[in-house]
């Protein structure tokens, strides 16, 4: 599987680049935004290339589409690991502010997105805005 055939996955989940993008810079603070854009598209993209990220992307979107839940139950925790996971993965320790920050925040796609996926994306989001900002990332505007 390449990024782009991921991508048509979450396009049927009802998630886009675009979406990810915007919802990640929602929270951004800073100036060059479009810059800063450009280059957290290269690393999203990137990571989405990478079949530990694709495989916990899929689980999420699987879990939606088999798994059914109510809201999103104090009691279920295995969301915030699939989004821990990717957040950490990605972006390492650091990247666990990010996501707990995005977590509760729920900016843009995040608050209309479904209990395991909002996590999963919020994890995918936290941890490139990380290692973009981070450190190593190798990826220079």
């Amino acid at each position: 599987m390449n990024a782009e055939e991921l991508l048509q996955k979450l396009e049927r989940s009802g998630i886009t680049l675009k979406d990810m993008l915007d919802t990640a810079m929602e929270l951004y603070v800073g100036d060059e935004s479009e810059k800063v854009r450009r280059r957290l598209k290269r690393v999203m993209l990137r990571h989405l290339n990478d079949i530990n990220v694709q495989a916990l992307l899929l689980s999420a979107i699987l879990l939606e589409e088999n798994f059914r839940v109510e809201g999103d139950p104090v009691n279920l925790v295995a969301d915030e690991l699939i989004g821990i996971n990717i957040a950490e993965y990605i972006g390492g320790k650091m990247a666990l502010f990010n996501f707990f920050y995005y977590d509760t925040r729920k900016p843009g796609i995040l608050a209309e997105l479904p209990p395991f996926l909002d996590d999963a994306i919020g994890g995918f989001i936290a941890g490139c805005m990380t290692r973009l900002f981070g450190g190593g990332c190798d990826d220079q505007d």
